[in-house]
């Protein structure tokens, strides 16, 4: 797919990117308070960690089902019009969440509209992780990765709090019907670029199913990737669906909705700060070693959960987690972005989120069984120490050692 026309001067200095950086922020805005939204929403009406669990499994089941479609269809596709068409959807979807909170609903009646926003959501998800790179070019690529890193920090730190203190006064609805609302604005906003169309297909060009295949097969071949993919497989069902679930039920009966609100925005206070580092300084050349040791830190929080600490604590873990998480995505992102070619970078995305994100509703689903067998705090910190040894396991692959960053390179590889 062509790329689009990068600026000198920085990523914002091209009007394409600042629509998308705009779009992006807005959505994200919402998108932050939804979690602590639905969860304090659902435990308002049902008083069950089982309903909980299956409404928020059931977006993201929908959302790992269509992901690997979503990047078939994002690198086939302009990347611009798929991430309009996938807001105006989510918004609706969203929209119909909240209704049924503020009228106090069955639960039931949540989980096909959980799940519509969950598609849309997988079919958004590739074209992010595309559409960065027909924007901004070359040394740019950290600098615009930094910047959205920088927005998505911001927001998540107004955003949990914004929806705990929504919550606890006038109910989670109201912040659901924020985030279906920030949908529709991001929708608006992409409207605004314009990416050329990709080239014409001949009648005998290869079909979306053999487009996905060739993404399987670059995949696979690279063991850097599908190994990361697989010890956040491990990760993303210990520890973040385990947080998911069992977090707000702790909470519920200790620090309540605005102490899980703040914990949850000290998180976003730590990656700030470390996005806005990263911002302006280089990452170095191999940087991938003390990005899975930082991942590793960022189990803390969940022990500490386990462990019984205060909201204090919590925090504290929360704000370096927070710094851990960024240095990681911001690592990760820069080298998908420099060794993998552009033209495959979402079908390659999608199969790095699927496949990381297939285990996470095991995770969410097996949080409250489990915490009824042997209790929410031992089946907390259990999920933080293996979580954190998949990250350190990972870190012994070679070829990981050795993966770089070119800060210099203009582009990514062709081929």
């Amino acid at each position: 797919m062509p790329k689009a026309a990068a600026a000198s001067g920085g990523p914002l200095r091209s009007p394409a990117f600042r629509w998308f950086f705009a779009g992006l922020s807005i959505s994200m805005a919402g998108s932050f308070m939804s979690p602590v939204a639905l969860a304090f929403g659902v435990l308002a009406i049902t008083d069950s960690a089982a309903w909980l669990s299956a409404v928020t499994a059931s977006a993201v089941v929908a959302t790992v089902a269509t992901m690997l479609f979503g990047g078939g269809i994002a690198d086939r596709y302009r990347r611009d019009s798929v991430l309009r068409l996938t807001g105006l959807g989510a918004g609706v979807t969203q929209a119909g969440v909240a209704a049924l909170l503020l009228t106090h609903q069955h639960p039931a009646l949540l989980l096909p509209l959980a799940a519509g926003n969950g598609v849309f959501q997988g079919l958004t998800t590739p074209a992010l992780r595309g559409i960065v790179s027909n924007l901004v070019a070359g040394r740019d690529l950290q600098t615009a990765s930094s910047l959205l890193a920088s927005a998505r920090n911001v927001t998540r730190i107004l955003g949990p709090t914004a929806a705990g203190l929504l919550t606890a006064s006038v109910g989670g609805g109201w912040a659901i019907a924020a985030d279906a609302a920030s949908f529709l604005l991001a929708a608006a906003c992409f409207s605004r670029i314009s990416l050329p169309a990709p080239a014409p297909r001949g009648k005998d060009g290869p079909t979306m199913l053999a487009d996905m295949r060739e993404g399987w097969r670059y995949f696979r071949s690279r063991p850097w990737i599908w190994s990361v993919t697989l010890a956040f497989a491990v990760f993303n069902a210990a520890n973040r669906g385990v947080w998911q679930i069992l977090g707000p039920v702790i909470a519920h009966d200790t620090i309540g909705a605005a102490g899980w609100g703040l914990v949850l925005s000290a998180q976003g206070v730590g990656a700030l700060l470390a996005s806005v580092v990263l911002v302006k300084v280089r990452l170095m050349r191999r940087p991938m070693m003390p990005a899975l040791f930082s991942m590793a830190l960022a189990t803390l929080p969940l022990v500490l959960l386990g462990a019984g600490a205060n909201t204090f604590w919590l925090a504290a873990a929360s704000l370096l987690t927070g710094v851990a998480v960024e240095f990681f995505t911001v690592v990760w992102e820069t080298v998908n972005y420099t060794n993998i070619p552009e033209r495959l970078l979402s079908r390659v995305g999608a199969h790095d989120e699927f496949w990381s994100t297939v285990s996470l509703p095991v995770g969410q689903m097996s949080a409250p069984v489990l915490a009824a067998a042997f209790g929410a705090a031992t089946v907390a910190a259990t999920g933080g120490g293996v979580a954190a040894a998949a990250m350190l396991l990972v870190a012994l692959v070679p070829s990981l050692r050795r993966i770089e960053i070119n800060h210099d390179d203009a582009g990514v590889p062709s081929a």
